[in-house]
């Protein structure tokens, strides 16, 4: 199986079917099935890094594929009583803006809403990531994130519908960082990656220094990989429990939908479209995460395919006619 795999990856990349894969690593029942490296040009963030030779340790931008790692982290903390509940209201947590809770839909925002990005606020981050006119970039120049997000305008009731929204996940990243004392990277440090293995990791910062919930984190494929062995498992890791199962029960509960049709549950997407069940991390450029229950199947995607609408489609080819059929 391993050498079909390894066979298929090179004639599909062969016919340029694989545009700006940098690297995968593909996990099933806890055996490495495939690991692929290459070469192109990389950047973190907006800097670019020049022509990178990619390897096992290499660290690579996942960009919104933190926002998922956030949503682990959530689960964590409250399983120790550390944040707030999901029914919170979130400016009750944030009291240095209670001017903004006079509106009543704003005073009505939830832990909840956040986590299944249904604010109801304008937020608009269709826009290339290298502009202040996009939203998370104008939240991450910002010199009050949680104040930019909250203070947005309400386009709608909260709970309405999805709308994609990177300062969910600041908010998200803020009550840990409050309720657990810690910056958000150590806390992900002492209670995600150690406990996993992980011995390498970036995440960065805004220019007011707090570390980005949504887009920030660096990591080496098969430490992504890794993350999807862990949500395989229900939140426990060679016999260690990391994650509350009850959490990753309820994170990939379908709560809402995105505009494209797809399950959202808490930070994660939720498919069928391959004839199985798709739960997905996904970041700007190809960067993904998919977990397979079925398959006991945890492939980690990474690519240099930054701000191209088109982007999605290197990471669905590699699962959808390589990883697959050759596993079938």
């Amino acid at each position: 199986m391993t050498t079909q795999l390894s066979e298929l990856l090179a004639s599909t990349l062969q016919t340029g079917r694989l545009p700006g894969l940098h690297a995968t690593a593909v996990v099933q029942g806890g055996q490495t099935l495939l690991e692929y490296y290459g070469t192109g040009l990389d950047f973190a963030w907006g800097d670019s890094l020049g022509v990178i030779e990619f390897a096992p340790r290499t660290l690579h931008d996942v960009r919104s594929v933190t926002k998922s790692v956030t949503a682990l982290l959530y689960g964590i903390a409250l399983g120790e009583g550390r944040v707030p509940d999901l029914g919170e209201p979130l400016l009750r947590h944030f009291p240095a803006y209670a001017d903004l809770a006079v509106e009543p839909d704003r005073a009505r925002l939830t832990v909840e809403h956040a986590l299944t990005m249904t604010l109801g606020l304008r937020w608009r981050e269709d826009l290339p990531y290298d502009s202040p006119a996009n939203a998370e970039i104008a939240m991450e120049l910002a010199p009050d994130r949680y104040r930019y997000v909250l203070e947005q305008p309400i386009l709608e009731p909260p709970g309405t519908r999805w709308g994609y929204c990177g300062g969910a996940t600041a908010l998200l990243g803020g009550l840990i960082a409050q309720g657990t004392g810690r910056r958000l990277p150590d806390y992900a440090e002492a209670v995600l990656f150690a406990p996993l293995g992980m011995t390498g990791f970036d995440w960065m910062t805004g220019t007011d220094g707090v570390a980005s919930a949504a887009s920030g984190l660096r990591l080496a494929p098969r430490d992504l990989a890794r993350i999807g062995e862990l949500v395989l498992a229900r939140g426990a890791w060679q016999g260690r429990r990391v994650v509350p199962a009850d959490w990753i029960d309820a994170m990939l509960v379908p709560r809402t939908r995105t505009t494209w049709g797809a399950g959202y549950g808490y930070h994660w997407y939720l498919e069928t479209g391959t004839g199985h069940r798709v739960v997905a991390a996904v970041g700007n450029g190809g960067q993904r995460l998919f977990v397979l229950p079925e398959l006991d199947l945890s492939v980690a995607v990474t690519a240099g395919n930054y701000d191209d609408p088109e982007h999605w489609r290197t990471p669905a080819t590699l699962l959808e006619q390589v990883i697959l059929p050759a596993l079938s």
